[in-house]
């Protein structure tokens, strides 16, 4: 379903990265046969674009989708410019987002009047806080009464952003969650972790017992070593008493027919030839892990 391997813009099949997911349910969701701005196009504020690493619509729609009922609760403790909010309530869910950074919380609540004004049945609302306080201060008079959470943590930089052409060297910009080194998009690996860690305990303390956790994440590198995000995402819910329900891939290419049709950033397309001309078989990343989690006891019991 590939191009030949010597083509870096060959996107790594779902096959290739999916793995077992230690025996859960899988499956594919193609939410990419749109590229990125047409389905953003009318439907988000322009300026959404400066955020460096925004979730896809139709893999946030796909999430709500399944794992939640119209009229439900679905939080993102992460909302950036609030993909997850303007498509739970298109959805006819209620939704609350939670961003840390006041530029994002203040276009995630635009993007969600934006919503109403086209007939969004759902209602939602943007609070600004640090995720890392859920149910310890912050939003507990939620707590066990979430029924969907959907989120994507931050990770490395240095694929993000957008880039700018001319007789200037080329240029990288909005590439960065926030100028504040102690963001979680510019922290240390060891940091990061630390603080999903206390994050992800309590996205569990809000959820109601049997409600659903969604991440997206995937596999990066730093300094060319890859880096397992999915794999310590896991390990961090478990810790924090979720019960991992299903795997899916959330393919990021498009899909005509029995080929993959890449898209990739400039700066991916680029990392990777730089890569493959020192001798690195890098390819195009073309899935995110979908990482779905459920809520069945007290983590504390």
């Amino acid at each position: 379903m590939t191009r030949p391997p010597e083509d870096p813009a060959t996107p790594t099949s779902s096959e290739d990265r999916a793995g077992g997911g230690g025996g859960l349910p899988l499956s594919v969701w193609p939410t990419a046969q749109q590229t990125a701005r047409v389905q953003r196009a009318g439907r988000y504020l322009p300026e959404s674009t400066a955020h460096p690493a925004k979730m896809l619509p139709a893999l946030a729609r796909a999430a709500i989708a399944t794992y939640s009922n119209t009229g439900e609760l679905v939080l993102d403790p992460m909302c950036g410019t609030g993909t997850t909010l303007v498509e739970a309530v298109h959805l006819g869910r209620q939704a609350i987002g939670v961003e840390l950074e006041p530029r994002w919380v203040a276009l995630a609540a635009a993007n969600l009047t934006l919503a109403r004004e086209q007939g969004a049945a759902g209602r939602g609302l943007v609070t600004r806080g640090d995720a890392r306080l859920l149910g310890r201060g912050l939003l507990d008079e939620l707590v066990g009464r979430v029924d969907l959470i959907v989120t994507s943590p931050p990770y490395g930089s240095s694929l993000h952003g957008q880039v700018r052409t001319g007789p200037a060297p080329i240029e990288q910009y909005d590439n960065a969650y926030s100028p504040d080194r102690a963001n979680l998009g510019r922290v240390g690996q060891q940091a990061l972790v630390a603080a999903l860690a206390e994050i992800l305990a309590g996205c569990h303390d809000l959820l109601r017992p049997g409600g659903l956790l969604v991440l997206t994440a995937r596999p990066w590198r730093r300094r060319e070593q890859l880096v397992d995000f999915p794999g310590q995402l896991t390990r961090t819910a478990e810790q924090a008493g979720l019960v991992p329900f299903e795997r899916n891939v959330a393919l990021l290419v498009g899909l005509n027919g029995d080929r993959l049709v890449g898209r990739p950033s400039f700066f991916q397309l680029d990392r990777v030839r730089k890569a493959r001309q020192r001798g690195l078989p890098l390819r195009i990343i073309a899935h995110e892990d979908v990482l779905v989690f459920r809520r069945d006891c007290d983590r504390r019991a």
